[in-house]
């Protein structure tokens, strides 16, 4: 237990900053599997489903909540798969 106010103040600032983190990366995780799934069985996703999740990625990756190169690498592989979906439609 805290033994100041002023840490007993920032014990309740973390719960509810942690409380606020899970949710955002969780619902970055929801945005990045809608998007991912289509990729997965070769189809390529749709460009609304793909925009989100990326933008979901990035704002994850800013506020710190993945490590920003984390998020490049996660933003890189979607665009890939993207890629390689387009292409073997087109093929």
């Amino acid at each position: 237990m805290a033994n100041t106010k002023s840490a007993a103040k920032r014990a309740r600032q973390n719960l509810r900053r942690a409380e606020r983190n899970r949710a955002q990366k969780t619902a970055m995780r929801t945005v990045v599997k809608k998007a991912a799934e289509p990729l997965a069985k070769g189809a390529a996703a749709p460009a609304e489903a793909l925009k989100a999740a990326i933008k979901a990625i990035s704002k994850a990756g800013s506020n710190h909540l993945i490590h920003p190169r984390q998020a490049a690498r996660r933003i890189s592989r979607l665009m890939r798969a993207q890629n390689k979906a387009q292409q073997t439609a087109k093929a």
